[in-house]
C-alpha cells in the first residue's frame, strides 16, 4: 500500500457541510463523505459570505443586452454581479495557489456551476438561453488559476472523470511535498514512481518532464520544481485515452515476457485485445501485470503509481462508467 498526503480541496459549502443553499439545504453526497476521511477541506460558500441570507431569493445567471452575464436575483432583478467578483478574487487572493490541489465546487448554480449553469434573457418569468456557462465564483477560478483541478458534484458522478480526478489531486498533493523538500533527490524519486502513470496521460509530457528532472542547463532547484509543477499539470489534464493506456500496458508487459509462460502470455494478451474492443475495464489488464510484480518481486514497478494514484477505498463502480 502507497503512502498519500492529505489534498487541499477548495468545496461548496452546501455539499454535506452547510444548509445553506438558498432553500435552507443542504446535499447529502456519499462520495464527499467518504472523501472527506482523506483530503483538508476547505468549506466556502460564495453567496453566505457576500451577506445573503439563508433561506433566500434564488439566483441566476442573465445575458443582458450588451452580452454581459450577470448575475441577479430571479424575482427582483437585483444585481449582485460587481459584489460577488469582488468577493471572488479576494478569497482567491487571499489562499496559496501552491497550498490548494483541487476545487469541488455544486453542479448548476448560478454561483458554483461548471460549464453547466443556465442563463436566462431576463430576471422573472424568461426563457432560457439554450447553452450554459460557469457559475460567476467557478469563473473567476478558472480565470484566475487556468490549469487549476476543477470539478462539480454532477460530473464526479462519473467513474474515469472522477477516477481522474483523485489521480490528479492525490499526485499533486505529492508533489506538493516534493517541493517543501527542495531537493534533486526527490524529485527523481517522484518522476521514477510516476513514469507509468505520466506515459498513460501523455507520453509527450512524459519526455519533456525527464528533460527538465535531467537539468543539463544547471538551472536552480526551485526554477526546476516550477517548471515540473508546470508540466506535470499539464499532463495530468489531459483525457486519459484507451490508446497511451495500451501502449503504457505493453511497456509493463515487457517487463514480464521471459518471466511468464506462454499460456499466461497469450492470456493477457487476449485480455488486452479484450480492453481494446471494450469488453473489459482498463483495471482488468492492469491487475493482471500488477500480480506479476508482486510475484516476481519487481522492485522497480511495486513503486509504480500507475497501480494505485489514490486510496483504494475511494474506488466505486457504482455507475455506468466502470472504467475506460
Amino acid at each position: 500500500m502507497k503512502n498519500f498526503y492529505k489534498p487541499n480541496i477548495v468545496l461548496s459549502g452546501c455539499l454535506e457541510h452547510l444548509h445553506s443553499r438558498y432553500d435552507g439545504k443542504m446535499i447529502n453526497n456519499d462520495f464527499i463523505k467518504k472523501l472527506s476521511f482523506h483530503v483538508n477541506f476547505i468549506i466556502i460558500c460564495p453567496e453566505i459570505e457576500i451577506g445573503l441570507p439563508t433561506p433566500r431569493q434564488a439566483l441566476r445567471l442573465i445575458r443582458n443586452d450588451q452580452n454581459e452575464e450577470r448575475l441577479v436575483f430571479s424575482k427582483t432583478g437585483e444585481d449582485i454581479t460587481d459584489k460577488m467578483v469582488s468577493f471572488s478574487i479576494s478569497f482567491l487572493d487571499n489562499i496559496s495557489k501552491e497550498e490548494i490541489d483541487g476545487f469541488i465546487v455544486k453542479s448548476h448554480s448560478p454561483t458554483c456551476g461548471y460549464n453547466d449553469s443556465k442563463i436566462y434573457k431576463a430576471h422573472g418569468k424568461a426563457p432560457i438561453i439554450p447553452q450554459k456557462t460557469s457559475g460567476l465564483f467557478t469563473k473567476t477560478i478558472m480565470e484566475k488559476y487556468p490549469d487549476t483541478t476543477i470539478e462539480s458534484d454532477g460530473r464526479l458522478t462519473n467513474f474515469n472523470i472522477r477516477e481522474q480526478f483523485l489521480t490528479r489531486i492525490f499526485t499533486n498533493s505529492y508533489f506538493r511535498k516534493i517541493k517543501e523538500e527542495r531537493s534533486m533527490e526527490a524529485l527523481i524519486k517522484f518522476h521514477s514512481e510516476n513514469k507509468y502513470l505520466l506515459m498513460a496521460y501523455s507520453p509527450y509530457d512524459l519526455k519533456t518532464l525527464g528533460k527538465i528532472v535531467a537539468n543539463h542547463e544547471r538551472k536552480s532547484i526551485d526554477e526546476i520544481l516550477n517548471k515540473y509543477h508546470y508540466y506535470l499539470n499539464k499532463a495530468l489534464s489531459k483525457e486519459l485515452k484507451r490508446n497511451r493506456n495500451v501502449n503504457m500496458l505493453e511497456h509493463l508487459f515487457g517487463y514480464f515476457k521471459k518471466e511468464i509462460s506462454k499460456n499466461e502470455k497469450n492470456y493477457f494478451l487476449e485480455v488486452l485485445d479484450d480492453y481494446i474492443n471494450k469488453k473489459v475495464p482498463f483495471s482488468v489488464p492492469l491487475t493482471i501485470i500488477n500480480s506479476w510484480v508482486v510475484r516476481f518481486k519487481n522492485e522497480y514497478l511495486s513503486k509504480q503509481r500507475i497501480f494505485e494514484p489514490f486510496p483504494k477505498d475511494l474506488i466505486e463502480v457504482t455507475d455506468s462508467g466502470k472504467g475506460l
